[in-house]
């Protein structure tokens, strides 16, 4: 019997990692990711909103507008407590570099000293309709930052963190599946079939 043709799917990013990801959580599902990169007259999307929420809102719109797609986005972060919840949702930026080495470098740097290492992996996806209908949907990966940068594998401030379902390990030494199955992208992409049946799609 012929395989169902995988279902497209667009979204809201241009970041290869983080598509990447994106396409191995949602390929037993039977969709097929397309990222920014099949419209290349589309430089950026506006991610100015101060709640990960809000950031993953406005990219979906923006991109559902502008092409009259059914979109879908996230705005993903990581959380330190002993930071106040910082970087939050100014993860990717929390240096002016903007680099995962300069980004890493910082948070060890304010940690120094810093006995309680409590931290989370945040993402919140947002599904969006081009006439404008929208749901939500979050994940959380519970974890600790460790003393040193350990792991060749993920991205961003993965080698730091050491996740609570994985123990004695960084984000950055699990495989790609190892990593979907417990982080909070793949636990918030994974909700995806049922925001569209929610939106009747």
């Amino acid at each position: 019997m012929d395989q169902p043709t995988p279902r497209r799917i667009a979204v809201a990013s241009a970041n290869l990692h983080k598509l990447e990801e994106i396409r191995a959580i949602l390929a037993p599902y039977g969709f097929d990711p397309v990222g920014l990169d099949a419209w290349p007259d589309i430089d950026d999307l506006p991610e100015t909103a101060e709640t990960f929420e809000g950031n993953a809102l406005m990219k979906a719109r923006a991109l559902a507008e502008l092409k009259g797609v059914v979109a879908v986005a996230d705005d993903s972060g990581l959380e330190v407590d002993a930071l106040g919840g910082a970087p939050g949702v100014h993860s990717k930026r929390f240096t002016p570099e903007a680099t995962h080495a300069a980004n890493n470098t910082k948070l060890l740097a304010v940690l120094d000293g810093v006995q309680e290492r409590s931290a989370r992996f945040r993402c919140v996806i947002a599904l969006v309709t081009p006439d404008g209908a929208q749901a939500l949907a979050s994940g959380v990966c519970e974890g600790h930052i460790g003393h040193g940068l350990v792991g060749a594998g993920g991205f961003g401030f993965d080698p730091l963190f050491l996740p609570v379902e994985a123990p004695g390990c960084s984000m950055a030494e699990l495989s790609a599946a190892e990593k979907n199955a417990i982080s909070h992208r793949g636990r918030a992409f994974r909700q995806l079939p049922g925001l569209l049946e929610q939106l009747g799609l």
